[in-house]
């Protein structure tokens, strides 16, 4: 555990350019990043959860409406050290973190702006230091959006489940850790299709399971529900 890197020699990219145009219209005006969520941006949220654990050196890769991002983070006395790097109005998810490269140390961390999860993150940098690779992606069991059904094979029905969680399948949360020579394979432009896939190619990518409850905010219905559980104290 001693080898592993301190926490404020490790930064937090957030991924915070991109259009969110299943928000819309609501991000017609505001970047996804900023839409409030109990009385402020979500991403205010997402980089309070890192704060919390000891995380504190953010990188904010912007790009679509920057200028307010910029503005809000301009007026605000935060306990933490913020960078803001415009990475295009443009760019893919993956081209985002390579932009912010000369601004990287040895390892580094990357996330969404609109995804939540009290991820132990003591314990995925340890866990990426113990193996090979050169990026871990923190996996979640997938949480069904429907309820389902158990019945037997004449179709009587046994019991019906809602909402449960299939722990047959795991799903990127969108918490993941990185070594800084990950450049020298970084293949593509968008990271979930291209990136991590040719990582994984070569043998270079690996998971760390988590049972951490994880929510993003896709909707408008998703924001309603994040702005409840953040009241409840969820995310604390």
């Amino acid at each position: 555990m001693s080898d592993l890197p301190d926490k404020d020699d490790i930064k937090v990219v957030i991924l915070a350019g991109g259009r969110g145009t299943r928000a819309y219209p609501h991000t017609d005006y505001l970047p996804k990043p900023m839409l409030p969520v109990n009385g402020k941006p979500i991403i205010m949220h997402v980089m309070q959860i890192f704060a919390a654990r000891g995380y504190r050196k953010f990188v904010l890769s912007v790009g679509y409406r920057s200028e307010v991002i910029k503005d809000y983070f301009a007026n605000k006395s935060l306990d933490w050290e913020v960078e803001i790097e415009h990475t295009g109005d443009e760019t893919d998810t993956g081209g985002r973190i390579a932009n912010c490269k000369h601004l990287l140390g040895s390892t580094f961390m990357a996330t969404y702006s609109d995804g939540l999860a009290k991820v132990p993150f003591d314990d995925l940098i340890a866990f990426h230091h113990q193996h090979a690779g050169l990026a871990t992606v923190t996996s979640v069991p997938l949480t069904s959006q429907y309820g389902t059904i158990d019945s037997t094979e004449s179709g009587r029905i046994l019991s019906f489940n809602e909402k449960p969680t299939l722990r047959e399948h795991w799903i990127n949360c969108g918490f993941m850790v990185f070594n800084r020579d990950v450049f020298d394979h970084w293949e593509g432009e968008n990271l979930e299709r291209e990136v991590l896939p040719r990582l994984s190619e070569k043998g270079l990518a690996y998971t760390y399971h988590s049972d951490a409850f994880f929510k993003s905010m896709d909707t408008y219905k998703d924001q309603q529900d994040i702005e409840e559980l953040c009241r409840s104290g969820q995310f604390d």
